[in-house]
């Protein structure tokens, strides 16, 4: 691999010594790609697509745009990053993603589905009003699955570049039937139907476009071929290749849930996992809400093409005809729900914290504003690691706090994720918001007490100072931790957990009023997040307590492992011990106000 310096490489290399390099990547890509985890099947799938693409376009002066991103794998071994795989997702390596910092060949770093057409479109008019009469000419092609082309945006897209035939788009159309589950809905049809080959017409060129294929995607020659004819047309052309996800490696082949979309570190030789785990977070949830289908009958499940990654498959098994997929589409499907509820039942939309930022509006003003009751799982809140910026699910709760009516819960343990996701299905009258990370389910950590809702998990002893942690979610261990570290400081911390954190329950304010400093810890954006609410609370209350709030700094933070990110961010046992101090010695003398305490 070493050999692949850049694109003008790739071009040098004989149309009979192709196949071969083909099977040389995906070797390269199971090796790698198994020890450090990450997106196997999608690049599998695309290893003689993106051959035959820097075969016959220029990158980086022509742009090729990944949609998602996630099959860029091939496109980074071909531009010269081989070298750089040992670090593939982990802290100081490489991106799962496209990143414009690594490379000049990675235009945008869009590792949300459904965007590469609109990018494409605004990329060539920057072509066209840039590029000067005696320039060689530039192309742009945008790289798109048949699941992203179920997003809305995409077909914003389709419809603006289909009007436009002075811009030459190639829009390569990556068919291979999925998203990250089966493609959904009409356009699946309409596509297998071009498979076919029995007459069918294709749509795109009633919206503008040339249509060629569909050409077969694991054939470099007849794909360059095709591409070439599609250069060479000088108008919006789709060029239709039919592709299998996973192609090459048994394992991927045989996993008919997701042909291995994305993995962990696993075996290549058995395609298993190294040593089975602890049940994650998600598993947790897909157990109960299958309990719930069974006692709430007018519980109905939806999600936007991720039924297992968000837990809905034992569901769905259970009750297929109260679980919608409804493809790469996260504003169709609140505001779907927003109608599933007007109808009379309770949906569950399913989907990653980072998911729902495009879906605002819907949950704004198709829900909050009719008073519905939808329920919102949130997969991957927080920081989740090594899929980086574009996936760590940190903005949800700064995003909902300013929503009317809208409840949110942050479960610190699996017992009360059950018991929050009990207690949201039984709202009717307003949205509720469950949000848990990507990681592994600790143990139960129980409170010794509970005051009206408010779960107190450390008391603080009868010590000279008194400080009261409000920890949210799975912030809670590393709190009560900190408190015992603390303790032997002479520094008495009681920790609570609301776990409902937005609205801002009354009881949090009253217990602020009586000790001598708040701080506040949660792993999402601390500007505008439960920390935050909680100090605005106080405030309009005439509390005159310090409040100090811990979180995620407003900033895109890299990949790497989820507990360095969290250390790094003062949000583990010693970070919040250090902070607490921090501030206790850094009090003038007589600022704090002595109070009382919980007794």
């Amino acid at each position: 691999m070493e050999a692949l310096t850049g694109p003008a490489a790739v071009r040098e290399f004989p149309a009979g010594d192709l196949p071969g390099l083909a099977e040389r990547i995906r070797e390269f890509l199971v090796a790698k790609v198994c020890r450090t985890g990450g997106h196997l099947g999608a690049n599998l799938g695309v290893v003689e697509l993106t051959i035959a693409l820097h075969r016959v376009f220029d990158s980086p002066r022509d742009a090729l745009v990944f949609d998602t991103g996630h099959q860029s794998y091939v496109h980074k071994i071909l531009t010269g990053r081989a070298g750089e795989f040992a670090g593939l997702r982990q802290a100081g390596g490489i991106a799962g993603y496209p990143s414009r910092a690594e490379s000049g060949h990675d235009w945008v770093e869009n590792s949300h589905a459904s965007t590469a057409l609109s990018y494409a479109d605004g990329i060539a008019k920057a072509v066209q009003l840039t590029t000067g009469p005696d320039e060689p000419a530039r192309r742009v092609v945008a790289v798109i699955g048949d699941g992203a082309m179920t997003g809305g945006l995409a077909w914003e897209g389709l419809n603006n570049l289909g009007g436009a035939p002075d811009r030459p788009v190639i829009v390569v159309l990556n068919d291979n039937g999925r998203s990250y589950d089966p493609t959904i809905g009409g356009l699946a049809r309409h596509l297998s139907g071009l498979r076919s080959a029995d007459g069918h017409r294709a749509y795109f060129e009633e919206l503008g476009f040339a249509y060629v294929g569909p050409v077969d995607g694991h054939d470099v020659a007849e794909l360059e071929e095709a591409l070439r004819e599609a250069a060479a047309m000088w108008r919006p052309v789709v060029v239709h290749a039919v592709t299998a996800k996973g192609h090459g490696y048994r394992h991927a082949e045989a996993d008919d849930a997701d042909r291995m979309h994305a993995c962990g570190v696993i075996d290549p030789v058995t395609g298993q996992p190294d040593a089975p785990g602890r049940p994650s977070w998600t598993h947790v949830f897909a157990d109960e809400i299958a309990e719930v289908g069974a006692d709430v009958p007018g519980v109905v499940c939806l999600t936007a093409a991720m039924l297992q990654p968000v837990g809905l498959k034992k569901f769905a098994t259970r009750y297929p005809e109260r679980v919608f997929d409804v493809g790469i589409a996260e504003q169709h499907a609140v505001c779907s729900a927003a109608g599933l509820a007007m109808g009379g039942l309770h949906p569950v939309v399913c989907v990653y914290a980072t998911f729902l930022n495009r879906a605002f509006d819907q949950v704004l003003m198709d829900v909050a504003l009719h008073g519905l009751g939808v329920t919102f799982v949130l997969d991957r809140a927080g920081v989740t690691g090594p899929d980086g910026p574009s996936h760590h699910g940190m903005w949800d709760t700064s995003m909902l706090a300013m929503v009317p009516g809208l409840r949110m819960a942050a479960p610190r343990d699996p017992a009360r994720l059950r018991e929050l996701l009990r207690e949201a299905v039984g709202e009717s009258s307003a949205p509720t918001v469950i949000r848990f990370p990507k990681a592994t389910a600790g143990a139960d950590l129980p409170a010794v007490a509970r005051m009206d809702g408010i779960d107190i998990l450390h008391r603080g002893g009868r010590l000279p100072l008194d400080v009261l942690l409000v920890a949210t979610g799975v912030t809670a261990e590393a709190a009560v931790e900190a408190a015992s570290q603390l303790s032997t400081e002479g520094i008495g911390v009681t920790v609570v957990d609301p776990r409902w954190i937005l609205p801002v329950h009354p009881t949090v304010v009253h217990l602020a009023d009586r000790h001598q400093l708040v701080v506040t810890a949660e792993d999402g954006v601390v500007s505008g997040g439960a920390g935050s609410a909680i100090a605005q609370a106080c405030m309009a209350a005439g509390v005159r307590t310090p409040v100090h709030n811990l979180g995620l700094p407003a900033q895109f933070l890299a990949h790497g492992e989820r507990p360095d990110i969290l250390r790094q961010c003062g949000l583990d046992a010693h970070g919040i011990a250090t902070t607490i101090s921090r501030l206790v010695l850094a009090s003038p003398a007589g600022e704090i106000v002595p109070s009382g305490r919980i007794a």
